[in-house]
């Protein structure tokens, strides 16, 4: 059991740095007047998945469950 909880924990830290990091690369939302306007819906919004911010937003998203995941083990199990 105490191998199971090591090998755990090191995911754990390894999916924190990994959130930590894809947080961090995300552009900030400028939502200046366009958002007023409703100038949001473009083009390049539909296609928001195949850039590098959809990139980035999916592996936030993956990661952050993963984390989820392996704090909740490590907390049953130790």
């Amino acid at each position: 059991m105490a191998i199971l909880n090591g090998i755990i924990t090191v995911v754990l830290v390894i999916t924190a740095l990994i959130l930590i990091a894809t947080v961090l690369l995300q552009p900030g939302e400028q939502s200046g007047l366009g958002a007023i306007a409703g100038g949001a819906e473009t083009f390049f919004g539909k296609n928001k998945a195949k850039t590098m911010e959809g990139k980035l937003s999916l592996a936030t998203k993956v990661s952050a469950g993963v984390f989820i995941i392996c704090a909740l083990i490590v907390a049953v199990i130790g």
